[in-house]
């Protein structure tokens, strides 16, 4: 694969002019930064920003598209993918962000396939199609900017992924009809291959989908062997996780951050298989689907009726984004 020098940054002054009031979801809860929802024909520039830093993020792990900038049809396609960026007002950049699609706006190929950026390494049965993709937003794309990476930047950086996760919970709010979430995760193919199997192993046991909602087209392997399988002889979760933890932290490494989030977001997940994303740098992407009503109390009260009652009591309203 050909690969590209990714283009400069964008001048801030453009990214301003385009984050105007009618486009921002939120402030979030922690660090004092601001959600922001917008499609790439709304703020060209601020598509050409996300592009860069979603590149230069994945690039970094050895993934990415190695294009001069990670945009493609989904993004700009017409009634394709919004962006949901976290703006740091203070530093006046992007620190993170996500595309999403709400399902009723999907279209369909003429052979009735789904125009969402995992059809092409995911198989949708009829019942997911008919029973669940009209009420689920599908999200991808998920990135934290290299800069943010860093405990350097102190909590602007700390707070990333959970202000995400503020702008994630405000779509339920601003599309009633939001009933789950549909993404993926993320393992790039030089993480530790033991550690990648326990991890998809333990995710397999407790998270199965047994009514085959969703499958992957090619189904990457999981090879364990009989000892590791025996790290999770017991029918409790929190006892699994921990001897998750256990094993991949002895290997000099953490489990990678989005994983630990979603696991700790439901105890009703469904996990749809890992498949390799060969545009992508070969990274390894895992479905998750998750019902928002089964998410935990703790973090619907924090990344939901957060900004219901922040809405209700400064009469924001719900601009455009539902």
């Amino acid at each position: 694969m050909c690969v590209l020098p990714i283009i400069p940054p964008v001048a801030t002054a453009l990214l301003e002019q385009e984050l105007t009031a009618e486009r921002l979801l939120r402030v979030t809860n922690k660090a004092g930064n601001e959600i922001y929802v917008f499609t790439a024909e709304e703020a060209p520039h601020c598509m050409q920003e996300v592009g860069r830093l979603r590149e230069e993020a994945f690039r970094h792990y050895g993934g990415g598209t190695g294009k001069a900038v990670d945009i493609d049809e989904f993004d700009t396609m017409p009634g394709g993918y919004r962006q949901l960026i976290v703006w740091d007002p203070e530093n006046k950049a992007i620190l993170g962000g996500y595309r999403f699609i709400y399902g009723s706006e999907v279209g369909f190929s003429p052979d009735g396939k789904p125009l969402l950026a995992t059809a092409e390494m995911f198989d949708f049965s009829d019942a997911f199609l008919r029973d669940y993709l009209p009420n689920t937003v599908e999200l991808g794309r998920s990135f934290v900017s290299l800069q943010y990476q860093s405990t350097r930047m102190g909590t602007k950086a700390i707070f990333v992924l959970d202000n995400l996760w503020d702008g994630i919970g405000a779509l339920t709010v601003v599309n009633p009809d939001a009933l789950y979430f549909y993404g993926k995760v993320t393992m790039f193919k030089d993480y530790n291959r033991r550690a990648r199997n326990l991890i998809l192993h333990f995710l397999r046991k407790h998270f199965p989908d047994p009514d085959r909602l969703v499958t992957p087209i090619h189904p990457l392997p999981i090879e364990v062997c009989e000892e590791d399988e025996a790290l999770f002889s017991s029918e409790d979760f929190g006892t699994n996780y921990k001897r998750l933890n256990t094993e991949v932290r002895k290997l000099g490494i953490n489990i990678p951050p989005l994983v630990s989030a979603y696991i700790a977001l439901s105890p009703e997940m469904r996990v749809f298989g890992t498949a390799v994303n060969e545009e992508f740098g070969d990274v390894e992407e895992t479905g998750i689907f998750i019902a928002v009503g089964q998410i935990l109390e703790e973090k619907k009260q924090r990344h939901i009726e957060s900004f219901v009652r922040n809405r209700n009591g400064n009469g924001e309203a719900a601009n455009g984004h539902g």
